[in-house]
C-alpha cells in the first residue's frame, strides 16, 4: 500500500446555494466559475492534507471539493502518510504557530525526520501531479512538499488554517522550522492578516476566511423529532420518547442516513429533554481548553442553575494527526472524577464515533441544535469554524476573543470573552444568557443572518478562484 491516499469526493449540487445566498450572489459565482474554467483547460487542482476525517479542515475540504467538481472543474484530494514521530513533530509546530508549547525545542533531528517523511510522500505525489496543475497544501504537515512540487512544474499554494495574533519566541521558532520548506511556494493563504509572518511578501499572500456548508450533515435542517431521536440514540439525553427510531439526515452522496451508533458517554446522570444543555464541541486539544470549560462550569455556573454541561469531542482513536487527543481526554476524565458528586451529576464527557463521517456530523448537528448555549472557550484559535456552525443554527455562542472567533461573533450575535482564562467572567456570561431566553433568541437570529452574509461557501470559492487565476496568469 502506498503512502499517498486519494479521498473519494461526491459532487455537491451547487444550485442549492441559490436559495441561501440569493440570485445575485449565485449568478456572480456561476459567472466567475465559467471564466475560471475557460482558462483552466487541461489542469487539475490538488488539495493535500494530513487526515481524511476529523477536524474542520477535513470537513471543509470534503464540501468545497464537491462543489468545485459540480462546477465542472477538475479537482482531487489526497492525504499524506506519516508515522507517530512525524505527527508529534507537526503537533508541536501547530501549537507553536498558535504561540503555545515547546516549538523552541525543535532541532536538527526533528527537521531531518520531518523532511524524510515528506520526501517519501513526494515521490508518490509526483506520479499524479502534472506540470501546470495547482496544488493547495494544507497546514504544517504538508509544507515540506512545496519545493519538490514546484521543481516538477506545479503551481503551489500553502494554506495555513492556524495562527496567532501576535508573535512571541514560540511562534518565531515554529516559523523558523517551516520557513525553509515554504520559500519555494508561489504563495500562501491565511485566514487572517494578523497570522502572516513578517518575512512573507504581501504580494504573495491571500486572506481567505473559511466557510460552512448549509447543506452538510453538520449544518442541514433537522426537525425536532430527528434531533430527539439522535440524542437518544447516542445516549446524551434521557428521553425515552425520542427513541422511536434512528434519527434521519441527508448524506454527502444524497442518500438518507440514520444515526445508529452510540457515543461513549461518561456521566453519573443524564439531562432530560427539557433541561438546559450547555455544549462545547471540539477536538481534545489543550488549546480548546475543555478542562477550563469544565472548571468554569463547576465553579461559577453549577451552583446557581440546574443546567447540564456536555464536553463533546471525537473518538480519540480515530484522529491520526493529533497525538495529544487521548492525553487531553484522559486529563478531562480525571478532572471529571474529582468533581463534587452534585456537580459531576450535571456534567458529561462525550466522544463521538468517527467510523461514519456523515453520521458523526449529524450527531454534532443535533447536539448544537438542542443546546441552550454553545461555547468555544479556546485559548488560541486559527478560525474556529464550530462557532459559525452553531451560529448558523441560531444558537447564542460564548467564545473567546482569540483568532478567527473575533471575526465570527459580531456585536449582538454572541458573547466574546476578552480573557479566556477569566473563569468568573465566563461563568457570569453563561448565567446571564441562561436567565434571559429572549436575549438568546435575538442573538441566535442575528447570528444566523451574520453567517449567511459572511461565511457561506460561495465567498470562499470566489476568493480561491481569484488566487488561482492570479497564479495561472503570472506563471
Amino acid at each position: 500500500m502506498g503512502l499517498i491516499r486519494a479521498v473519494p469526493s461526491f459532487r455537491r449540487p451547487i444550485a442549492r446555494l441559490e436559495a441561501v445566498i440569493g440570485a445575485k450572489r449565485f449568478a456572480g459565482l456561476l459567472s466567475a466559475a465559467g471564466e475560471f474554467r475557460a482558462g483552466f483547460v487541461g489542469r487539475t487542482i490538488w488539495n493535500v492534507n494530513s487526515t481524511a476525517v476529523g477536524g474542520g479542515v477535513a470537513e471543509m475540504l470534503q464540501v468545497l471539493v464537491g462543489y468545485v467538481d459540480d462546477l465542472g472543474i477538475a479537482i482531487r484530494r489526497l492525504v499524506i502518510h506519516g508515522d507517530a514521530d512525524f505527527f508529534s513533530i507537526t503537533k508541536r509546530v501547530h501549537n507553536g504557530i498558535h504561540g503555545h508549547g515547546d516549538a523552541t525545542g525543535l532541532g536538527a533531528a526533528e527537521a531531518d525526520h520531518y523532511s524524510r517523511v515528506l520526501a517519501a510522500n513526494a515521490v508518490e505525489l509526483l506520479d499524479r501531479v502534472q506540470p501546470g496543475d495547482i496544488v493547495l497544501l494544507h497546514d504544517p504537515q504538508t509544507a515540506g512538499l512545496a519545493a519538490p512540487l514546484v521543481d516538477a512544474g506545479a503551481l503551489v499554494l500553502w494554506r495555513c488554517h492556524i495562527g496567532a495574533d501576535s508573535a512571541n519566541e514560540v511562534t518565531e521558532a515554529a516559523w523558523a522550522f517551516l520557513r525553509p520548506h515554504l520559500t519555494e511556494a508561489y504563495g500562501w493563504v491565511f485566514s487572517r492578516r494578523a497570522y502572516v509572518p513578517a518575512w512573507m511578501s504581501p504580494e504573495q499572500v491571500w486572506i481567505i476566511a473559511p466557510s460552512i456548508d448549509p447543506f452538510a450533515a453538520k449544518n442541514q435542517e433537522l426537525d425536532r423529532g430527528s434531533v430527539r431521536a439522535i440524542l437518544a440514540t447516542i445516549g446524551v439525553v434521557d428521553d425515552p420518547g425520542g427513541a422511536g427510531g434512528p434519527g434521519r439526515f441527508l448524506r454527502l452522496d444524497g442518500h438518507t442516513g440514520h444515526v445508529e451508533r452510540p457515543a461513549v458517554v461518561i456521566a453519573d446522570d443524564l439531562p432530560g429533554p427539557r433541561d438546559e444543555l450547555l455544549v462545547q464541541v471540539s477536538r481534545w486539544d489543550r488549546l480548546k481548553d475543555m478542562d477550563g470549560v469544565l472548571r468554569g462550569f463547576a465553579e461559577h455556573v453549577a451552583a446557581d442553575r440546574t443546567s447540564h454541561l456536555a464536553l463533546v469531542g471525537p473518538s480519540v482513536a480515530n484522529v491520526a494527526d493529533d497525538p495529544e487527543g487521548a492525553a487531553v481526554y484522559g486529563e478531562c476524565l480525571l478532572q471529571w472524577r474529582a468533581l463534587p458528586p452534585a456537580v459531576r451529576s450535571r456534567t458529561l464527557l462525550v466522544t463521538l464515533p468517527l467510523d461514519d463521517v456523515d453520521e458523526n456530523a449529524a450527531m454534532v448537528n443535533a447536539l448544537q441544535r438542542h443546546a441552550s448555549i454553545v461555547m468555544q472557550k479556546s485559548l488560541a484559535e486559527g478560525f474556529g469554524l464550530t462557532v459559525a456552525e452553531a451560529m448558523w443554527k441560531g444558537r447564542p455562542v460564548i467564545g473567546s476573543a482569540v483568532g478567527g472567533i473575533n471575526d465570527q461573533i459580531a456585536p449582538g450575535t454572541g458573547v466574546l470573552l476578552p480573557d479566556p482564562t477569566d473563569l468568573p467572567a465566563f461563568g457570569a456570561s453563561v448565567r446571564a444568557l441562561l436567565l434571559d431566553p429572549e436575549l438568546r433568541a435575538r442573538m441566535g437570529a442575528a447570528a444566523h443572518a451574520h453567517v449567511r452574509a459572511n461565511f457561506v461557501g460561495d465567498l470562499h470559492l470566489l476568493r480561491y478562484a481569484e488566487a488561482f487565476a492570479t497564479l495561472i496568469a503570472g506563471r
